[in-house]
């Protein structure tokens, strides 16, 4: 009989409970990002050609996620969040078994290459039922005031996934490249039988089956201002994410290997330092979502004119730990701000329809980052850094007409 809350006490225990699923999820869906690039390298993929894995991934989610959020309404947050887990098991286990293949010579590099984009897409549309649902129920266990504070502690719980993950995957690279994802696999299954036992159901009465579940339109006046800076913001980020690889093999001069292991380490850092900001700055102060975008974008502006001068070790990390620390507020802002502008009966809408902003960004991102890549290795951080700055001067005048209403 699933365990169902009552009182503060029982509220307490489903948010620790979700956030320990969260640390699960976060090392799952940061371990590719660590091994893609020399991993694909190995196989004779261009830089196009790996991120375009990514992307056609991260269109399927922009395109599951808000379908995810109303069925979260419909069937309930936790059954939603195991589809999404067990859809990550299978799918990341049929991944990592195309890659061996291409990698042992059984698929030729062509087919292999068309082979990972369906593997990959297919673990995507189920994976995106993961922090639709994630996000949603963290919105039924806060009130108002506690709903930025709420979905910082998501994304602290996400982050700290995102530092053990690339940290283990970089050092299980060493045994083999695909090492990390077959423990990414396993993991993930000890995370979904931890849901299954212990995980209450959400508070959240669930939408009649006679009645359809809230639709959010991206373009909802309520709900427009985020959108349009979340789709940019992780458009950027994306450009940057998935080239950055690239970018410390090339630079430093490493093998796939050495890759892995140190872009692994860097991204590790990098999500120590958001989960830093997220719980030393803020859940102790109390800003409006917009307020908190105000004060993430110059660092991020920062973090990439820093990449796209970086000639050295030092200088990259340093860019990272910017861009984590910058990301860090600006995730949980830009979610938080998307739940507050609703109605409770719009939760898991909006949470389809908000979290879908990163994957659309990651569909973007990554073409464009790779395309640049491929003409000059700066380009994609100087274009990222020269859209960030209109897009901070944007957040500032909304954040301005927002305080005066």
């Amino acid at each position: 009989m699933p365990i169902q809350l009552s009182n503060p006490q029982d509220l307490r225990y489903a948010r620790a409970i979700l956030l320990t699923a969260l640390v699960g999820m976060g090392f799952g869906m940061t371990v590719l990002f660590a091994i893609l690039s020399p991993l694909g390298r190995e196989v004779g993929f261009s830089e196009l050609e790996i991120s375009s894995i990514i992307a056609a991934s991260s269109l399927t989610v922009f395109l599951a996620s808000p379908r995810w959020g109303r069925l979260s309404d419909r069937w309930g947050r936790k059954k939603v969040l195991l589809v999404g887990l067990i859809g990550y098991i299978f799918g990341t286990l049929l991944f990592a078994t195309v890659f061996h293949a291409t990698l042992v010579g059984w698929l030729i590099p062509a087919v292999g290459f068309y082979a990972l984009m369906i593997s990959r897409v297919a673990h995507a549309s189920l994976m995106a039922a993961m922090m639709p649902s994630a996000s949603a129920y963290m919105a039924d266990i806060t009130d108002v005031a506690g709903r930025t504070k709420g979905m910082g502690a998501v994304g602290a719980a996400t982050n700290l996934g995102n530092i053990i993950g690339p940290a283990i995957g970089g050092l299980l690279a060493g045994i083999t490249l695909l090492t990390p994802l077959w423990f990414a696999a396993g993991l993930a299954t000890v995370t979904a039988i931890f849901v299954i036992l212990f995980l209450p159901e959400s508070p959240r009465k669930l939408t009649e089956r006679s009645h359809v579940a809230p639709r959010l339109a991206y373009t909802d006046r309520r709900i427009m201002p985020f959108i349009s800076v979340g789709v940019l913001m992780f458009m950027g980020m994306a450009m940057v994410q998935q080239t950055l690889a690239f970018r410390f093999q090339d630079v430093l001069d490493l093998t796939a290997v050495e890759t892995a292991q140190t872009f692994g380490l860097a991204m590790g850092m990098s999500a120590g330092a958001s989960l830093l900001s997220q719980l030393f700055i803020m859940q102790r102060f109390n800003l409006a979502p917009f307020q908190w975008l105000s004060l993430a974008m110059p660092v991020l502006v920062a973090a990439f004119g820093c990449m796209a001068i970086a000639d050295s070790k030092a200088l990259l990390m340093g860019a990272m730990l910017l861009q984590g620390a910058g990301m860090g507020i600006a995730g949980p802002a830009f979610m938080a701000g998307a739940s507050l502008a609703v109605s409770p009966e719009e939760q898991g809408a909006v949470a389809g329809v908000a979290g879908s902003c990163g994957p659309l960004g990651f569909t973007i991102g990554p073409l464009l980052g790779g395309f640049m890549y491929q003409i000059e290795p700066s380009l994609p951080y100087w274009f990222t850094f020269f859209v960030y700055i209109p897009l901070f001067f944007f957040v500032l005048w909304t954040s301005k007409r927002m305080a005066k209403r």
